[in-house]
């Protein structure tokens, strides 16, 4: 996919249906009340830009539909917004990065200075990388991989996630094999500038573009804007930057299946979204939160009394009650002697029916999604064994399982462009290769309970110390588990040859 030569519309038509999804989703997992509903047209005056609510949800066609929704209900005038935001899309993602990457996944390779090298590129910089990728992922439906690095900043390449919805992709028998960045590098004036960056096999081509909001515009040199004026003395005459690497620089993830693009050949391939689909539940969650503390507001207890009972502030200055003290409210009635008049006013809060349906609409948004409530800290809090909790949680385990045999794939590939960046601009004399990825089990076993076993197997003589060191701690390497072994058996006397019999 070639950078555009003519004035094209941008993003392409094409990608249309996926950019807007994923702005749906982006909505949902900010967690922003304006967003949302700007998004569903609910907004008024100071949320909308607007001076009076538009009747949207008796509107017909695509605009009603979507104002049908709780988010598109117009506040009436003169209301404050009473509306409220679960931010359970944000649990959603951020659970599905924990399920991946709570612990840094375990990469080798076969050359010994490769690893070496491998194991401080993957420091802890590139698990906060993985943890941001997998939740950015999870909520757009894909993340992109690819190899950076700026000899300014530092004296290596790391790994950078690029956003699915700056991405326009090109698939081939379900592989990437190049996609188009953009990113808009000024606005002025109705005019936009877009830095388009198109990765293929070897080669990257760099294009500055001057257009419009809906059109790309002509390309212009890129010395002409200081963000793209870096390339302009390192590309060859047709815009390209060479890698030194033989193949796509970028890796593409996909977060799982996708199911409403399966006919698309153009976007069939980007993947699917933990929120795909639970948008409605996700509005009847907030509805339902909303209706729950509006029964709160409305269940304040309330003396109704006459106007002559309150404060007065004087002649023509009217009567007032102090705020701080139980809310007193007034009618226009003389006060008699006895104590009837008096009325208390006390609406009754359903709480059992929120939170029964708030329950259940949570279960349901949760199980669509693929995850288990467990996961997210529903059904208590009891102390359990591991597979006590891998057992309530097999549906969230089942969806973990699906998400590693992409991120297995990709990751080996991006691991393998960083190696060749890395050898060619910073000539580590590694050897570049996939590596073998091991993900780490993200559920841990208790120390008590680890401790136990390992005891148990030594005086049953069943497992070596390397064994049970490698029990006790899986996220060692060879060196740090044979510098333990060597230190345990100098301690219990091991270490000591037999004496010489003869």
């Amino acid at each position: 996919m070639p950078l555009p030569t003519r004035n094209v519309a941008w993003p392409p038509p094409y990608m249309k249906p996926a950019l807007e999804a994923m702005h749906t989703w982006d909505t949902w997992w900010s967690g922003d009340p304006d967003r949302l509903e700007g998004l569903y047209g609910g907004g008024s005056g100071a949320y909308s830009g607007g001076s009076d609510p538009k009747p949207f949800q008796y509107s017909n066609g695509v605009i009603g539909k979507i104002a049908r929704w709780w988010w598109g209900t117009p506040t009436a005038p003169g209301e404050r917004r009473t509306k409220l935001h679960v931010p359970i899309a944000g649990d959603l993602c951020g659970g599905s990065a924990d399920l991946l990457f709570s612990e840094p996944p375990k990469l080798t390779v076969d050359d010994d200075s490769t690893q070496k090298r491998l194991d401080v590129l993957t420091d802890d910089g590139m698990l906060a990388t993985l943890q941001t990728a997998a939740e950015v992922g999870a909520a757009l439906g894909g993340i992109y991989l690819r190899p950076v690095y700026d000899l300014d900043v530092a004296a290596r390449p790391w790994l950078h996630a690029t956003h699915a919805d700056r991405a326009v992709p090109t698939f081939t028998w379900n592989r990437l094999s190049s996609v188009t960045f953009w990113k808009v590098v000024h606005e002025d004036d109705g005019q936009v500038w877009r830095h388009l960056e198109c990765h293929e096999r070897g080669r990257i081509l760099h294009g500055l573009y001057q257009g419009t909001k809906a059109k790309l515009g002509q390309p212009v040199p890129l010395e002409d804007h200081p963000a793209t004026a870096v390339y302009a003395k390192r590309v060859d005459a047709e815009g390209a930057l060479l890698t030194g690497y033989d193949g796509l620089d970028v890796s593409y993830i996909p977060n799982q299946n996708s199911r409403r693009w399966r006919c698309n050949s153009d976007l069939a391939d980007l993947g699917r979204s933990d929120l795909d689909g639970v948008e409605p539940l996700m509005d009847s969650l907030d509805e339902t939160y909303a209706s729950w503390m509006r029964d709160i507001r409305l269940g304040k207890g309330r003396i109704v009394v006459p106007d002559a009972y309150l404060q007065s502030n004087g002649p023509g200055r009217g009567a007032s009650w102090n705020p701080d003290q139980e809310a007193f409210a007034g009618i226009n009635a003389l006060a008699r002697g006895d104590s009837t008049q008096l009325t208390v006013a006390q609406f009754e809060i359903r709480v059992q029916e929120h939170r029964d349906t708030a329950e259940d609409l949570v279960n349901q948004i949760l199980r669509s999604a693929g995850y288990s409530g467990q996961t997210f800290g529903l059904g208590g809090d009891a102390a359990v064994t591991a597979t006590e909790v891998k057992a309530r949680e097999r549906r969230s385990m089942t969806t973990r399982g699906r998400k590693i045999l992409r991120w297995r794939v990709g990751l080996a590939d991006a691991i393998h462009a960083l190696l060749a960046i890395d050898q060619q601009v910073f000539h580590s004399g590694v050897q570049p290769q996939p590596p073998t990825i091991e993900f780490e089990d993200s559920v841990q076993e208790d120390p008590l309970s680890l401790a136990n076993t390992a005891d148990v197997l030594r005086r049953a003589q069943a497992a070596s110390t390397d064994t049970l060191v490698r029990m006790q701690h899986p996220e060692w390497n060879d060196t740090q588990v044979a510098a333990e072994v060597e230190q345990i058996h100098r301690e219990t006397g091991l270490a000591v040859s037999d004496p010489d019999t003869r």
